[in-house]
């Protein structure tokens, strides 16, 4: 009855070890599932600055009068 006993346990705990690593596995992968998505976020929104930043400096080399050349 102990030989039982003990290979119930050892399935029991080899079961229990299996769920707490795949409880894991999904923290883990939801972690770095969000990660991607504010880094993503982020570089969006930068890009976003970047095109702004160069159209604007774009624009104000396009209004600039040609002939003041070096007037400072």
């Amino acid at each position: 009855m102990s030989v039982n006993t003990d290979e119930a346990r050892r399935r029991a705990e080899a079961l229990f070890k299996k769920e707490q690593q795949s409880r894991e596995a999904q923290q883990a992968m939801a972690e770095y599932q969000a990660e991607l998505h504010m880094m993503r976020e982020k570089t969006a929104r930068l890009r976003a600055l970047r095109l702004a930043r160069d159209a604007a400096n774009n624009n104000k080399k396009k209004t600039r009068p040609a002939n003041q050349k070096g007037a400072a």
